[in-house]
């Protein structure tokens, strides 16, 4: 009992506590989404015809994607859902993968069975040497 009532211990314990908390907080972000490396995302295209949905604005877009990526914004995304396949996987990309993680898993709640993210998003994608393409 006495551990508990030293201050020093109780800096430590809330150190140790905050940190375990910041490691399990991107986890805890993604919604329990899933998310692919870029061989992965590379493979549900070629395999399954998996189609690259880029999640970023129009600007950024043109600036580089994935070729093939179709463009559809997150502020978009509500009033063109009707316009994605249910029956192919959608491998939901963005700058870093934070906010694709959340619309890959928005997605799967609507029944886009095989939405999923791409981990690293489009800079994970040119740090592995991929390709971009930009519309002029």
């Amino acid at each position: 009992m006495d551990f508990f009532l030293d201050q020093n211990n109780l800096i430590v314990l809330f150190v140790a506590l905050a940190s375990g908390v910041m490691l399990l907080l991107p986890n805890i972000l993604k919604g329990g989404g899933k998310t692919v490396s870029v061989q992965e995302a590379v493979q549900l295209a070629n395999q399954k015809q998996g189609l690259f949905l880029d999640v970023r604005s129009h600007e950024s877009f043109k600036n580089g994607s994935i070729p093939q990526a179709r463009n559809l914004p997150v502020a978009d995304l509500t009033s063109k859902l009707g316009t994605l396949p249910k029956n192919k996987p959608i491998i939901v990309v963005c700058d870093q993968g934070r906010d694709s993680a959340r619309v890959a898993g928005s997605l799967r709640k609507q029944g886009y069975d095989e939405a999923v993210s791409l981990a690293g998003g489009l800079q994970g994608w040119t740090k592995d040497g991929m390709p971009l393409s930009r519309k002029t």
